[in-house]
């Protein structure tokens, strides 16, 4: 991010981008469901959309906020950083989270609206097994782990592509198609359509990504330790970061003229 940016412009990019997500997860699933009857094709149609959306996002806003879009890389981001104050303080985790729930809401009504649905038709389909939560707890793990992992590993300039792969791959092999994302999950249990979440399930699924970003915490632990703050760090996508100002490349030496001796 830009620590330039006025926080009240990067929880209005975090809204808006949350937003956005949601509205291509629901909106993609709606036009995917009035295509095919194929749950299969359906849910391909799904994964792709939100692999495009989801990078495009990350690269456009990124260096404004951050590109979080996810309360659980907020709260992460801020735990890991709250010692070296290598992350978002406390004042960023309260417009942060507020803001990316406001904008998953806000994406499930859009996508409803442009589809001509009920702006706000509670989710009927029930997500309410334990198979499905231990695959919110993988997806989420694995999320954290990724977005701190970048970070550390001074790769952050990955996170659009990376990202967004493994949240793709996680569509097809967690057995809960990868929620991953409170704010997303919320705004999902609005609309009644093939993404959307029964109310009822809204909280074992809010507590399974907390635990599984715990998980990742440990992760991010076990195989890169503890960061060690350094001055002038890389801009971090995806976690509040000073953005530093790369050094210019150094200017080659002139070669020294030969001197003339006249004899």
């Amino acid at each position: 991010m830009n620590a330039s940016v006025p926080l009240a412009r990067r929880a209005a990019a975090e809204a808006v981008g949350t937003a956005a997500l949601v509205a291509v997860v629901v909106g993609s699933g709606i036009q995917a469901s009035e295509l095919t009857r194929d749950i299969g094709v359906q849910l391909l149609a799904n994964s792709l959309a939100t692999v495009f959306g989801l990078g495009v996002l990350i690269a456009l806003l990124g260096p404004v906020s951050g590109a979080h879009f996810n309360p659980v890389v907020t709260l992460a981001a801020w735990f890991t950083g709250r010692r070296t104050a290598d992350g978002p303080g406390p004042r960023e985790v309260a417009a942060y989270v507020p803001a990316q729930i406001a904008g998953g809401i806000a994406g499930a009504v859009l996508a409803d609206a442009m589809f001509a649905r009920p702006l706000v038709h509670w989710s009927a389909h029930d997500r309410s097994a334990g198979h499905l939560w231990l695959g919110e707890v993988v997806a989420t793990a694995g999320l954290v782990w990724l977005v701190l992992g970048l970070a550390r590993a001074g790769r952050a300039r990955s996170a659009p592509v990376a990202v967004a792969s493994y949240i793709g791959a996680a569509y097809w092999f967690t057995s809960s198609t990868s929620f991953a994302n409170p704010a997303v999950t919320i705004g999902r249990a609005f609309t009644d359509t093939f993404a959307g979440i029964a109310p009822s399930s809204v909280a074992p699924f809010l507590a399974a990504q907390l635990a599984g970003a715990g998980l990742g915490l440990v992760l991010v632990a076990v195989t890169f330790g503890r960061p060690t703050p350094t001055a002038g760090d890389e801009a971090v996508v995806l976690v509040p970061h000073g953005e530093r100002q790369l050094p210019s490349p150094a200017r080659p030496a002139r070669p020294a003229e030969e001197s003339t001796v006249s004899s």
